[in-house]
């Protein structure tokens, strides 16, 4: 297996420091540190894999990396939070669940 150093470049960091702001930036930083170390081990299996000529090495990467909710699917959580705090929808509520229930079946058809 391919050996990959396990302290990101310095100039990854810096992009990192740059881009975290508010009160929470050290958790963003430490979040993109724990990313990034995870995706260099997923690359060091995946070569692996891939060199014992099979294809399981796509499956692996699926698994690993599921794809993140989407916006609609994160605001249908979030709607259904407001829903059970409140003892049910409103009419409004309904109307943003229909919408945003559109959005999502758009996505996965197109």
């Amino acid at each position: 297996m391919t050996e990959h150093p396990i302290t990101p470049p310095p100039e990854l960091v810096q992009q990192w420091l740059q881009k975290a702001t508010g009160p929470d930036y050290e958790q963003r930083i430490a979040t993109q540190a724990a990313r990034w170390g995870s995706d260099q081990e997923l690359e060091a299996c995946c070569e692996w894999a891939a060199e014992q000529d099979r294809d399981f090495d796509l499956e692996l990467r699926a698994a690993r990396r599921p794809q993140a909710p989407s916006l609609a699917e994160e605001a249908l959580a979030a709607l259904n939070e407001i829903e059970d705090r409140y003892a049910g929808p409103s009419t409004q509520e309904i109307l943003v669940r229909r919408a945003l229930e559109r959005l999502q079946e758009l996505e996965n058809n197109g």
